[in-house]
């Protein structure tokens, strides 16, 4: 079963995929939009990306303080989960995503991409981390396979 993941920034939606037996993560585009506010398109292509893949549940970054105290951040990606609820008819469940840019970033530059391309994958990586992340945690993993 795949499993979609994730990283709901201001002006941009990094995506991830699970492979078909759910078991990795490995990241897919970065969704951008104009506007903070203009989620219509977003919505419709994670809908297109849920029925290509065939994915059975959403995982969406939760962007906690360290303290692990939630700000507006967390507040409105608590309303994009209610969204994406709505469009999927998926469960969609929150994975903290503290340090997950971080993590994105010396991926990134383990592979060799250089700082100033950092824009052009952040996103997709960090992504790829909170779906991993949420895949290896074995209560998750009761849940989907």
């Amino acid at each position: 079963m795949r499993v979609l993941g994730l990283d709901f920034g201001s002006r941009t939606v990094g995506v991830a995929v699970t492979d078909p037996m759910g078991l990795c993560a490995h990241g897919l585009e970065i969704i951008r939009r104009s506007d903070e506010s203009h989620l219509r398109g977003t919505l419709r292509r994670i809908e297109e990306l849920v029925k290509e893949y065939g994915v059975r549940a959403i995982v969406l970054g939760y962007p906690l303080h360290m303290n692990g105290s939630a700000g507006e951040r967390a507040r409105k990606t608590e309303a994009f989960k209610a969204s994406l609820e709505r469009r999927t008819g998926l469960p969609v469940y929150l994975c903290d995503e503290r340090l997950t840019t971080v993590e994105a970033e010396e991926i990134m530059l383990a592979n060799g991409i250089r700082r100033e391309d950092f824009a052009d994958h952040v996103d997709r990586v960090a992504a790829s981390v909170i779906l991993e992340d949420w895949l290896n945690n074995d209560e998750n993993s009761k849940l989907y396979r």
